[in-house]
């Protein structure tokens, strides 16, 4: 018996239920299971850690079943690939882009995609409707209104907001003024434990705050108080969970909360997964659900997190505005050294810099001391990032921000990032 055969005997029964929950029909989840299969069985010789081979085949699985959503959808005249409206959502690093139609409509039975492409995609007239499904006009303005219902409770399927709660204020309503300095000196190694994006280190009793910046206001638009608030578990896998309660500087009256479960290794920290509220189901996302949590949250190879231990690599080089970089994936390394002075003191800091590492066309500067923790962290956007959405590019949006170039193409500065840390 090779090594593929071992290792899918020891996960077929994983497998098969994660196809079957899905899946209502015994038949078609047996066809789906056999691509699954065959699928893993021609890809095996890529997967370079047998030690994830059941994330591997089950991320295999979940693909597998989406296509096979796809397909019925097709059968329902459903083109969900064509609906591409772009939205702005949360990540690991802030706004990302998402499909927030296809998205949401994914959520969604088969009954309800059916109805709705056919009357607002297709512009067909209720009477119309009922004729092409042979079904009574009555009928169809009750379908079109329980799907419109559906639709609207689970778009955009924002995390838990309450209301009326006073979110903390110890941080400034303006960013302090800084200064960066370049070093002559070589840059240092550093331990960096922080949750990437969060700032939060994962171990139990930590809490922090802070604070979101706009450039060039220097007003802050955001506070985010977070905690740990006990340990978890997600696959078998142990960690930590935290939350994050988001409000706005200047209005108060709604706060967002949102719940993670991550996990710190001597070598690694990495989200585990993530609660999102889909209208009045708690619906967790985790590290085995691909394409869900992936482009928002996962990171590395096999979702294997930010390396902790971090040293000069030579990936990313830096002469002043100047950035080149190698042609690697995963592009996060230290650029430099540098003496950072804010708030009325100075840091001694290297300066880590991602280079799409999560969300293409946005890269970010961070300024560790030796501690391992955020001084500073600085957001960038190529300057045609999200450009359906903004109807702009970021230079002509922000003339007066910095601009900093990698491989030649233009990235300009947008927000910063400060914790109490610092205070």
């Amino acid at each position: 018996m090779d090594d593929f055969e071992k290792l899918l005997d020891a996960e077929r029964a994983s497998v098969e239920r994660f196809v079957r929950f899905r899946l209502s029909s015994k038949a078609d989840a047996d066809d789906v299971l056999q691509e699954v299969y065959f699928t893993a069985y021609r890809k095996f010789s890529q997967l370079k850690n047998k030690d994830s081979f059941k994330a591997w085949i089950i991320s295999i699985a979940r693909n597998k079943c989406n296509d096979y959503f796809r397909r019925k959808a097709t059968q329902f005249e459903i083109p969900i690939d064509e609906l591409t409206e772009k939205e702005l959502s949360g990540g690991r690093h802030g706004v990302s882009e998402i499909y927030i139609v296809r998205d949401t409509l994914n959520l969604l039975g088969d009954r309800d995609k059916q109805i709705l492409y056919l009357y607002y995609w297709k512009e067909l007239p209720q009477a119309e409707i009922a004729r092409q499904l042979n079904i009574p006009v009555g009928t169809v303005k009750s379908r079109l209104h329980t799907a419109k219902q559906n639709f609207k409770d689970k778009y955009p399927y924002r995390t838990h907001i309450s209301k009326g709660e006073n979110c903390m204020k110890r941080l400034p309503e303006f960013i302090p003024e800084y200064k960066i300095e370049a070093s002559t000196k070589n840059p240092f190694a550093v331990k960096w434990e922080e949750l990437m994006g969060w700032f939060l280190v994962p171990k139990p009793g930590e809490k922090l705050s802070w604070g979101m910046y706009d450039i060039p206001s220097r007003k802050c638009s955001h506070i985010y108080d977070m905690k740990v608030t006990g340990k978890a578990k997600v696959h078998g896998i142990e960690g930590v969970e935290l939350t994050a309660r988001e409000a706005s500087y200047s209005d108060k009256t709604d706060v967002i909360e949102r719940t993670f479960v991550a996990q710190l290794t001597d070598t690694h920290c990495r989200y585990l997964a993530t609660l999102r509220n889909d209208g009045d189901i708690r619906n967790y996302i985790t590290f085995l659900d691909g394409d869900e949590f992936m482009p928002n949250w996962g990171f590395g190879e096999d979702n294997c997190g930010n390396e902790t231990n971090l040293s000069q690599k030579g990936d990313i080089r830096r002469a002043g505005s100047v950035i080149t970089s190698a042609d690697k994936e995963f592009l996060l390394d230290i650029v430099g050294r540098y003496t950072l002075t804010i708030n009325g003191r100075s840091y001694d800091t290297v300066c880590v810099m991602d280079i799409e590492t999560y969300n293409c066309g946005v890269m970010s500067e961070q300024f560790l001391d030796r501690n391992g923790r955020t001084i500073l962290w600085r957001r960038f956007n190529r300057d045609d990032w999200a450009i359906d959405h903004y109807k702009k590019k970021w230079s002509e949006q922000l003339p007066e921000n910095e601009q900093l170039t990698v491989n030649g193409i233009t990235y300009v500065h947008w927000y910063d990032c400060i914790t109490d840390y610092i205070l």
